[in-house]
């Protein structure tokens, strides 16, 4: 059986999300990469390049739907 194993971005603010979200992809041996802010995310997407993102769209400084604008802008050039 061949098992896929991703590098997965979190983008959520709160702590209790993110720990249940990191519990569950690390039990199926995912990478985890986190961000708090919808900047950060972007950051870590250009920089890190990981294959999946689970975002909020309630972030503290822009909301995910913003992040997602700002990312496919650029993403599909790549």
């Amino acid at each position: 059986m061949i098992r896929n194993v991703y590098r997965v971005l979190i983008g959520d603010d709160e702590p209790e999300i993110r720990r249940f979200l990191r519990a569950s992809l690390k039990t199926h041996q995912h990478e985890v990469i986190e961000a708090v802010h919808g900047i950060k995310a972007i950051s870590i997407l250009r920089n890190d390049r990981p294959d999946l993102m689970i975002l909020n769209l309630g972030l503290p400084d822009i909301d995910g739907v913003e992040v997602t604008k700002r990312v496919r802008a650029w993403s599909f050039d790549c």
